[in-house]
């Protein structure tokens, strides 16, 4: 009855769209002039104004020789208030073959209603595009999450949280950009394609350059390409972009994700660290308008209250590890593992003994920290990229910022010796030389300046920022898998 009833739906809508031609009105018009979107001229709204503008029929009220519309796109709705008498008996007529959903240009001078709402008296209108296909209910909007992801389009007319979501994305990007460039940093662009994936330890994509005869890989950071261009002499610079990781889809994973990263030449990762704070304070308060970022269940509960005031906390690595288990640390590596696997702390794929500390990590403090915390000194197993501590060889000096219970941002303080990073890169490769940059490695023998260097996972800060709890929720065009049959 469901499928009937939505062929009969798009049936009508098709014989609309018929008359319209049958009347001589173009139903896919042509370019239309205004002086404004429907939400700028509400924002900016004056009586007595003369106004042209365009968008889609989100309601319509038919008060038989007069209707009340809204017309929306992405900077908000405007009341229009059509009268024949304004537009014209046969003009007024074409109303009977426009749906909510169709696209319409409306010229006419802005008033106030009796009720007091901001309005536009149209003295004219002008079919843009015929919807032949019925929009989500107005009210419940899309709450398919199937249909949410894959026909995104339909979630951004029918859901204003969503829209307001990726404008907020939309604004926290761009005063990223603003921040570092006030602050000297340079926007660059690296290889998006790479024949040799480093900068992160990942499975990459692979695909074959046909001209070149040569397999290339889309890469899973832009890291040793940035830091070439510090021994080329640039010394602030940064890359806003996608990385590419083929590996497993969840809430706050896709195999396509956006990065910034920033490199500046003598500066170190409490240098970084601090630029990092200011950062996400200065985009919080600008973007969100406040430091205090409310997330909430679907009912509109507060589920917690990420506080971003500053100062944040730093901690090292190693007194976090012993904050939750005070032991750790005179455990035997099979005492440890022992106390994963009887603690249900996965480590199926754990091979060495620092793998295991990481994991531990992740579950009893990475996951239940959701105010900010720099996590400084981490083991030298886990970041090979980094510059080794002057007094503990052991660890390195760097940072992980974890905010609402994951990483959001790793800093270092960036290792520029070539033949430690030597060292370091042939045993993360397992001895597997042919997966080594010796490009890299060569431009790193010219010398590279000692540098601080950031990463900041764009989409994981805008969820902590806009308080949803799935990635999806942030990037347009989530990656899927296939419908059955397809």
């Amino acid at each position: 009855m469901e499928e009937n009833s939505q062929n009969e739906l798009l049936a009508v809508r098709r014989q609309k769209l018929e008359a319209l031609r049958a009347a001589g009105i173009d139903p896919f018009g042509q370019s239309y002039e205004t002086t404004g979107a429907p939400g700028q001229i509400r924002a900016a709204f004056a009586e007595g104004q003369k106004v042209r503008t365009t968008g889609r029929i989100t309601a319509h009220r038919n008060m038989g020789k007069s209707h009340f519309i809204d017309l929306s796109d992405s900077s908000g709705r405007m009341q229009v208030y059509l009268n024949a008498k304004e537009v014209g008996t046969e003009t007024m007529s074409v109303f009977d073959h426009l749906d909510i959903g169709d696209f319409i240009g409306v010229e006419g001078e802005t008033f106030v209603t009796k009720t007091g709402e901001p309005s536009i008296k149209a003295t004219s209108f002008t079919v843009l595009s015929k919807s032949l296909r019925p929009l989500p209910d107005k009210w419940h909007g899309v709450q398919d999450t199937e249909i949410k992801y894959r026909q995104r389009y339909l979630d951004l007319i029918s859901n204003p949280e969503s829209m307001e979501v990726f404008q907020k994305r939309i604004a926290i990007v761009r005063e990223i950009r603003r921040f570092l460039e006030d602050r000297g940093f340079i926007e660059v662009e690296t290889p998006m394609m790479q024949a040799v994936p480093g900068g992160a330890a990942a499975a990459p994509f692979k695909t074959h350059h046909n001209a070149l005869g040569v397999d290339l890989y889309l890469r899973i950071a832009p890291e040793l390409y940035l830091k070439r261009l510090l021994v080329g002499g640039f010394s602030k610079i940064f890359e806003l972009n996608r990385n590419f990781r083929n590996e497993g889809i969840s809430r706050r994973h896709n195999p396509e994700f956006t990065m910034l990263e920033a490199y500046w030449a003598c500066a170190d990762f409490e240098k970084m660290a601090e630029l990092v704070e200011e950062m996400v304070c200065h985009v919080a308060q600008t973007v969100c308008g406040t430091l205090q970022i409310e997330h909430k269940d679907a009912e509109g509960n507060i589920l917690r209250t990420i506080d971003l005031t500053r100062p944040w906390r730093r901690t090292d690595y190693a007194d976090l590890i012993k904050g939750v288990l005070p032991d750790w640390y005179e455990r035997t590596p099979d005492q440890r593992r022992a106390w994963c696997i009887e603690n249900h702390v996965d480590v199926t794929h754990c091979q060495e003994d620092f793998e295991l500390t990481q994991h531990v990590f992740e579950k009893l403090v990475e996951e239940k920290t959701m105010n900010p915390l720099f996590v400084t000194h981490c083991p030298k197993e886990l970041v090979p990229l980094a510059k080794q501590n002057a007094t503990n060889p052991s660890v390195v000096d760097v940072y992980e910022l974890v905010i609402n219970g994951q990483e959001i941002s790793p800093g270092y303080s960036e290792l520029n010796d070539p033949d430690i990073q030597r060292e370091r890169l042939e045993h993360q490769s397992g001895g597997e030389t042919q997966k080594l940059d010796e490009d890299f490695l060569t431009t790193l023998e010219y010398g590279m300046p000692p540098a601080g260097g950031i990463g900041i996972g764009i989409d994981r800060l805008v969820m902590m920022l806009t308080g949803v709890e799935s990635i999806r929720d942030v990037i347009l065009f989530p990656h899927m898998r296939p419908r059955a049959g397809t």
